[in-house]
């Protein structure tokens, strides 16, 4: 399974960031890419530590089970998961440029990733492992979303 923690992969991922512009539209979902790309850097902010976000019930309850799942095997994530409202986007229009120079900073940070003993807003404590197999599945999956 691929890992953001391998430098390969975070080429492949940086290269296909590189592709996305304001024309590009949502295969499925509903955010645009200007949303996306603000998502994604949102999110790395949280896996890389950089931001806490409070524990969900749900997840709680089966935060664990889920991330199980998710990482048992190489499946794509599928369409249309649901997401915090802390990660989604209202504003609709921004520059995008910036958005994705951060992304890229951001992925290119796993190279020193520490332990961080993540605690995932949903899945809970994820071990480093398991932050590499889940970056590079959810940044695989909004760049599909967008044809990149």
């Amino acid at each position: 399974m691929k890992t953001i923690l391998d430098q390969i992969t975070r080429t492949e991922i940086t290269n296909r960031i590189n592709t996305i512009y304001e024309s590009n539209e949502a295969q499925w979902g509903k955010m645009n890419s200007y949303q996306m790309l603000k998502h994604c850097v949102l999110c790395e902010e949280m896996y890389l530590g950089i931001k806490k976000y409070k524990r969900t019930f749900l997840g709680r309850l089966i935060g664990k089970w889920a991330l199980k799942n998710i990482l048992k095997d190489e499946k794509e994530l599928g369409k249309n998961a649901p997401t915090s409202d802390y990660f989604k986007v209202q504003e609709t229009f921004g520059d995008i440029e910036p958005l994705k120079q951060q992304w890229i900073t951001l992925i290119n940070s796993y190279a020193n990733y520490p332990n961080v003993d993540l605690d995932h807003w949903f899945f809970g404590k994820m071990t480093r492992e398991e932050v590499g197999f889940f970056v590079f599945k959810h940044a695989d999956h909004h760049l599909r979303q967008f044809n990149a």
